[in-house]
């Protein structure tokens, strides 16, 4: 497993809870602090993918 995604030029981490059993991450290299979740790396992809077009329209980055 890779642990950074990357979308749009927008990278995010990738980390894994073993305890609540979910996938979770953030944009790096942004000012803004946003996360994203899931409980497969679909999810978490998806979620990742969601997050950064919204942080795109919010910015017009």
């Amino acid at each position: 497993m890779k642990d950074v995604l990357i979308y749009k030029g927008f990278a995010g981490s990738v980390h894994f809870n073993a305890e609540d059993q979910v996938f979770f991450g953030k944009i790096e290299g942004i000012n803004d602090l946003i996360t994203y979740e899931g409980t497969t790396l679909e999810d978490l992809e998806q979620g990742f993918h969601s997050m950064v077009d919204e942080h795109i329209n919010d910015t017009g980055e």
